[in-house]
């Protein structure tokens, strides 16, 4: 198995042995496992406060884990920890086929997913599978329920061909859609038996077209949390008490305002910015030649005003990469306070809230920006209202710092372009990510000189995190087989 000179470029029939054993595990195999785990609604401890009670989460554990040792990859050795109080996690160790190797390559993916989120398409549900022309729809199968059967099945496909490759090590959470805030506890507590951790994959991440390997090579961060304003203890006939009593939300629209130009959506606090990368800006230059007015067509817009569609914020390809992952943006996720509008009558609101999502650059850290955010919020409330922000995490750690990738080395570069070529026919694509996955910056402090590969299937519509998201079936096949491919050019 170690005969074979591993800086020696694949061969074609390699290259082609490769991606014959992905599509066939994926017809045969991933597709059948993941339309199972579609079906089940674990959602993230954030959106399921009795996620142990209801056995969700565990049972996908329990699926995924059965179908990685069903593979009899040679030396494995897999386990599902569980630390008190904590989602599982699972941990796989595959031993190295190369000769002398002494590095790890570190695979990640999580199984926890968003909820379900209203718009599905009639034939469609977030828990009911449905694979139609090479799309596999429902929540939680590209983001990234995938990621540890696609992992296992490149590292079988390398070991089916006599490829050798370094020691692999699999870390697949159960928190991420929260902010993963159990993973560094486990990372803890598994850093002595990682290894030299020379190479990341992180499957979990999205593609600027589905014709190419994309690389991704930054990611923000994020900052989410409840907002509230509280002007009275009931609500009051309105006829009665507006006018004197002020709204809620006119208290909320002027908190805000402190925050963000309701306008433009341009973030006020310079602190919430960073100075962008000159090698990003010329990497944003570079994706937006290739995709270019589909960096904002992709999109579902509505039909407006005039009959044509809704616009963007900026129509120049370039800003609108850079917009969507090195500047800071709000969002508003979620509200509470407002009945149905069928069941609004004329009464005054006691009180608004709204959950609030701070996109932030991948330089800015998280946990002070949502310190600074809080006091921004809170403080000099007007008509001294009940005005109070919480932000989502745990132990005054809050928010998900984002992430910057280290500069790439010659093999890796060589390796993902000779990779891109073999299986899609096109060099390989470098893109920032406006998601988030902590865990990138996690194990970017803890291994500075590890070399990132971060890809995922996450391309044009299908719409991660809302209605009728769907897995890239051809392309999932096409991403395993490079991956294997990439990892088989370690040197």
């Amino acid at each position: 198995m170690n005969a074979r000179d591993p800086l020696l470029p694949l061969q074609p029939d390699e290259a082609g042995a490769l991606a014959a054993f992905a599509e066939r595990t994926w017809d045969e195999e991933i597709v059948p496992a993941l339309t199972h785990y579609i079906a089940i609604p674990a959602k993230s401890p954030m959106f399921d406060a009795d996620w142990a009670g209801n056995g969700h989460i565990d049972r996908v554990v329990r699926d995924a884990a059965a179908w990685v040792e069903s593979k009899k990859v040679a030396g494995l050795t897999l386990e599902v920890i569980r630390l008190e109080g904590r989602t599982p996690l699972i941990y796989f160790e595959v031993p190295a086929t190369k000769a002398g190797s002494t590095d790890t390559v570190v695979m990640y993916g999580h199984l926890d997913k968003q909820p379900e989120f209203n718009g599905w398409r009639r034939d469609l549900g977030p828990w009911t599978p449905k694979y139609e022309d090479g799309l596999l729809y429902g929540r939680g199968g590209a983001d990234d329920g995938y990621a540890i059967y696609a992992s296992i099945t490149a590292l079988l496909a390398l070991d089916k061909q006599g490829l050798p490759r370094p020691r692999v090590v699999g870390l697949i959470e159960t928190c991420e859609e929260s902010g993963s805030f159990d993973l560094p506890a486990y990372l803890d507590l598994l850093r002595p038996r990682l290894g030299n951790v020379s190479l990341v994959v992180c499957l979990d991440s999205g593609a600027g077209n589905y014709d190419q390997l994309w690389l991704t090579t930054s990611l923000r961060g994020n900052i989410t949390g409840t907002l509230k304003v509280e002007i009275l203890t009931e609500g009051i006939h309105s006829g009665d008490a507006s006018g004197l009593v002020p709204s809620s939300f006119r208290i909320l629209r002027q908190v805000l305002d402190r925050l963000e130009d309701s306008k433009t959506g341009h973030l006020l606090p310079e602190s919430f910015h960073c100075n962008i990368p000159a090698d990003r800006i010329e990497q944003a230059k570079a994706t937006a030649a290739i995709l270019g007015d589909e960096v904002w067509k992709r999109y579902p817009w509505a039909c407006g005003a005039d009959g044509g569609p809704t616009l963007p914020t900026t129509t120049d390809p370039v800003q609108g990469l850079l917009n969507r992952t090195w500047r800071p943006t709000l969002s508003v996720t979620g509200v509470d306070g407002m009945p149905a509008l069928q069941n609004a009558g004329n009464v005054l609101r006691p009180f608004t809230a709204f959950k609030l999502s701070l996109r932030l650059p991948p330089l800015v850290d998280a946990n002070e920006a949502a310190m600074k955010l809080k006091a921004l919020l809170e403080d000099n409330a007007p008509y001294n209202a009940k005005v109070t922000f919480q932000p989502d995490g745990r132990m005054n750690e809050y928010g998900a710092t984002g992430w910057n990738a280290p500069g790439l080395a010659g093999w890796m570069e060589k390796a993902l372009n000779e990779a891109s070529v073999a299986h899609f026919g096109e060099p390989v694509g470098y893109i920032g990510q406006g998601g988030t996955i902590p865990l990138m910056n996690l194990l970017q402090q803890g291994f500075p000189k590890a070399q990132m590969l971060v890809c995922g299937v996450l391309g044009p519509k299908s719409n991660a995190h809302g209605p009728n998201e769907f897995l890239h079936v051809p392309y999932g096949k096409r991403l395993t087989a490079a991956v294997a491919q990439v990892i088989a050019a370690h040197p």
